[in-house]
């Protein structure tokens, strides 16, 4: 039976073909999957934005606390300061550069809500040097009083971040459900408050600490897939006319 170099060079083209359209779909499906998530990061960064900017209404009841609903909403409670049952938490002042940031406290304070129930408020930031509730007293309000801010969920403590020491006061991340155990607070909200910068208002600490800056690099994802497609295609082009070329230039053989 004779078998020409060129049906051979074909044949033997078949494996690495198949393996390359395997290899291919998924980088174009990878490619495809990021643009999608690139339409849901824009569809959630416009909802994040448009419900920090609404008016802001009642936060809602333990109970129904939904985070993938409710979180980012622009809420509004009153009550009472428990300025005596504050926690510290390091944190870095929001929008400073790396390396250069002003480093020092997110003070979290239980508010004793009017209706009942307590919800941990995220006041804002102190730098290091006012640690002390005795060196910023003109920031504490006593009696009755109105918040304005954005519900937030527990904030995981990710895979650097050290473990909390309740017992010395020591928190790195703002662990709802924590700080409530370690301050003794048995009906704290399932979610916090990051209370809204005061107008005007020069005393520490200071509230808008929350900055909506969502990373969306999708596309950039999406383009490195695809430009991986397109190389996986130009190299098997160029590996299948060199078998091709080269076997057309060969003398014909038997088998």
């Amino acid at each position: 039976m004779r078998t020409t170099p060129r049906a051979a060079a074909w044949r033997d083209l078949v494996a690495p073909g198949l393996a390359t359209l395997i290899a291919l779909a998924i980088l174009v499906s990878l490619g495809i999957w990021q643009i999608e998530r690139k339409v849901w990061k824009e569809d959630l960064i416009d909802r994040i934005v448009r419900q920090t900017r609404a008016e802001p209404v009642a936060p809602p009841a333990p109970e129904a606390w939904d985070p993938g609903r409710d979180e980012f909403r622009h809420v509004r409670v009153a009550g009472r300061f428990a300025n005596d049952r504050e926690t510290l938490v390091h944190g870095l002042a929001a929008g400073e550069t790396p390396g250069r940031a002003l480093q020092g406290y997110y003070v979290i304070t239980p508010l004793l809500r009017a209706e009942g129930g307590t919800v941990l408020i995220n006041r804002g930031f102190v730098p290091t040097e006012l640690k002390a509730q005795a060196d910023r007293r003109d920031g504490l309000i006593e009696g009755p009083t109105t918040v304005t801010g954005i519900l937030r969920a527990s904030e995981p403590r990710g895979m650097f971040v050290p473990e909390a020491d309740p017992v010395r006061g020591e928190w790195f991340n703002r662990d709802v459900a924590g700080i409530a155990a370690a301050r003794g607070i048995a009906d704290a909200a399932p979610y916090l408050i990051e209370a809204d910068a005061g107008p005007g208002r020069a005393t520490w600490p200071q509230g808008g600490q929350l900055k909506v800056d969502i990373p969306n690099n999708h596309l950039q994802y999406a383009f490195t897939w695809f430009a991986l497609a397109a190389c996986l295609i130009g190299v098997f082009g160029v590996f299948a006319y060199r078998r091709l070329h080269d076997s057309h230039t060969a003398p014909t053989g038997k088998e």
